[in-house]
């Protein structure tokens, strides 16, 4: 018996789960908690009301970056790299917005991946380069 016939040849992972209402979408636009990378911007949002819950992704491909075709492919190429990565990082009870930009299409796909692990890791976090130079050794005010 063939690995696809026994259906063994390929290790299944679970989808994540999916924003799907424009409000939400907007939400994790409004946070203001972002990060940037050569493709995509992700955004981050706190559920209301302190819901929790598995983390939830939406993904957003402008008309500027390609042609519908093009739209498809990237968006596609996205969910496959968090479906794979297992959305590493990602803390229950928020919303991420995967925002595709030109780069998204073209990128090796380890490195869409690795740049998801990322993003998805850090978001949220204060990240050092942002401090003031003067303030670089200094310990953070708790």
């Amino acid at each position: 018996m063939t690995e696809e016939a026994s259906g063994a040849s390929k290790p299944k992972f679970a989808a994540p789960k999916r924003l799907l209402r424009r409000e939400e979408f907007l939400r994790a636009a409004a946070s203001g908690l972002s990060r940037h990378y050569n493709a995509f911007k992700l955004q981050m949002a706190v559920r209301a009301g302190g819901e929790e819950g598995a983390p939830r992704f939406g993904f957003t491909v402008t008309k500027k970056i390609a042609g519908a075709v093009g739209r498809n492919r990237i968006r596609r190429r996205l969910k496959e790299a968090l479906r794979v990565s297992k959305a590493l990082g990602a803390r229950p009870g928020r919303d991420y917005v995967f925002v595709a930009r030109g780069g998204a299409l073209v990128a090796p796909f380890a490195d869409l991946i690795s740049q998801m692990e990322d993003g998805l890791a850090g978001v949220g976090r204060p990240r050092e380069a942002n401090r003031p130079k003067n303030q670089k050794n200094r310990p953070v005010a708790p």
